[in-house]
């Protein structure tokens, strides 16, 4: 069905818009993790130039004209306790390091070396620094970087070598509480690292003109999605109660399709044929047909018994016609109307063909249902007449706009209605018109003409003996309906297994009837 269809469709809306706005932080956040990223990289190097550029200027225009030119101003590491002394590379980079972190609580300073003078703590290295150290030994032109994230920090800790220059390496190899004393200009004595960290929120809200334009795409996403779910849960009610109203109807229509001929339903309900009071003048073979003497015979059954025969008899007949491609008109008491040729036909040829061979197959199974009720104890027999012509009729809606009824009028419905009714019962009888056009598969004989008011032309009726088989010969049926005789026999349906035993019963029926004569007549 539709509706849980839509809604599912309606769900997925709603999903693919979530993850659009859960994915638009998602990738803010990302990008802003890069450029925090980049950012401390580039503070990084440029904190290690500006300390590297400071040692390099002091330690040649400072220290090296200090040591170029002796005199009282001394060039030690504890120049705070020798008056007038100035510090090495060294200290000025460890406090220069230290006055930058002090300014910038993110950015850390480290200037160690695995080579400490004799009366120095030894500094404890990690393995980003141990290992720094080691390749930049084997390669000086390099720096090395290393990257920490988190979810709402980023870190970048940057190692750059300390290279020997001549000042250096004359303080270092003439010092002596120098742990080496053949250093060269241009080894690497130690590293030089700069650690800064950078939280991430603390840049969101320089992105404020992109913050405002999420927070309103959030605020449009959610009222979308609450009108989608409103939306949503009315096309569900609505659904629901259309789906209730299609059960309705299609409930209705089926008990509607009891009341009128399955080729008259489909017409109405496909649009075919239009509820209005309107109707055509088409050449229709018409069927009529009536149980002999069924006042009788409801006189003689109880009640309950006559609906439960008259609605098996109908029933049965029913499925036959339609089985033939007939349109039921109506059912008059025990009558019968059925017509070929509208709203569904053949042809004229055709349609005769099917109707003739309606009224011989309901002929058999009334013989059928006969033996049927009389194994069931009841010793009533349906004997029917039928009447078959082919005329043109006016057939569609006749009535009133408030209540209609799909049938025929015309005088040669009623045609069909008399040639019925001189029928003999279990025969049929048809029109020379209706004869005419099936007289290939029939075997009749005519009977005398008669006169119809409403008819100008003379009847010419024919009695029905027996149809065609394929072969072109023709099927005899024998049927008597007397008191004391119901007899029918269809030659052709007789097996040959079971002819035998026919002959039989019927040579016996024979000699009682014989026997039952000669008594008659001796007693005369």
């Amino acid at each position: 069905m539709a509706g849980p269809s839509h809604a599912g469709k309606s769900y997925i809306l709603i999903l693919l818009v979530v993850l659009l706005l859960v994915g638009l932080p998602i990738a803010v956040w990302l990008d802003l993790s890069n450029l925090v990223e980049a950012n401390l990289r580039r503070q990084a190097n440029d904190v290690n130039s500006i300390v590297s550029s400071v040692r390099h200027y002091y330690a040649n225009n400072v220290v090296g004209r200090v040591l170029a030119s002796p005199g009282t101003t001394q060039v030690v590491h504890n120049y705070k306790d020798v008056p007038g002394a100035i510090p090495i590379p060294a200290t000025l980079s460890l406090e220069l390091g230290k006055v930058i972190s002090e300014q910038q609580q993110n950015v850390k300073y480290r200037f160690v070396s695995d080579y400490p003078f004799k009366n120095r703590a030894s500094h404890t290295l990690d393995d980003f620094e141990t290992d720094a150290l080691s390749r930049l030994r084997q390669n000086s032109n390099q720096q090395l970087t290393q990257i920490s994230s988190s979810v709402f920090t980023d870190g970048v800790r940057l190692i750059a070598p300390v290279m020997m220059e001549q000042p250096c390496v004359n303080c270092h190899n003439a010092h002596p509480e120098s742990p080496k004393t053949d250093w060269k200009v241009g080894d690497v004595r130690g590293i030089q690292e700069v650690s800064i960290a950078q939280p991430i929120g603390g840049n969101v809200f320089a992105f404020k003109y992109l913050l405002a334009y999420f927070v309103l795409t959030a605020a449009v996403g959610s009222v979308f999605i609450a009108l989608q779910r409103r939306q949503a849960a009315t096309i569900s009610g609505m659904n629901a109660e259309l789906e209730a109203k299609n059960d309705f109807l299609d409930s209705l229509s089926t008990k509607i399709s009891h009341y009128l001929s399955p080729q008259i339903y489909r017409s109405i309900f496909s649009g075919e044929k239009d509820v209005s009071i309107h109707t055509e003048r088409k050449r229709l073979t018409i069927f009529f047909s009536d149980v002999k003497d069924f006042t009788g015979i409801t006189d003689r059954l109880q009640p309950e018994q006559i609906t439960r025969l008259l609605n098996t008899y109908f029933t049965e007949m029913s499925r036959i016609a339609l089985a033939h491609g007939g349109t039921i008109d109506k059912f008059i008491g025990d009558a019968m109307l059925v017509f070929f040729g509208d709203p569904e036909t053949k042809g004229d040829v055709d349609d005769a063909k099917s109707c003739l061979r309606m009224a011989i197959e309901m002929q058999h199974r009334i013989a059928g249902l006969n033996a049927e009720w009389r194994s069931a104890g009841i010793d009533e027999s349906f004997h029917v007449r039928m009447g078959i012509n082919t005329g043109f009729c006016d057939v569609g809606n006749f009535g009133s706009n408030d209540r209609m009824d799909y049938t025929i009028i015309g005088a040669e419905a009623n045609l069909a209605a008399r040639l019925q009714s001189i029928a003999e019962p279990g025969d049929i009888v048809v029109s020379y018109e209706t004869y005419a056009l099936v007289r290939e598969i029939v075997v009749a004989q005519a009977l005398k003409p008669i006169a119809m008011k409403g008819i100008s032309r003379e009847v010419v009726p024919y009695a029905v003996h027996g149809v065609l088989d394929t072969r072109g010969k023709s099927v005899e049926v024998f049927s008597e309906h007397l008191n004391g005789l119901e007899f029918y026999l269809n030659t052709d349906m007789v097996d040959a297994g079971d002819a035998r035993r026919v002959r039989n019963l019927l040579q016996n029926a024979l000699k009682a009837l014989g026997r039952r004569t000669n008594e008659t007549l001796s007693s005369g």
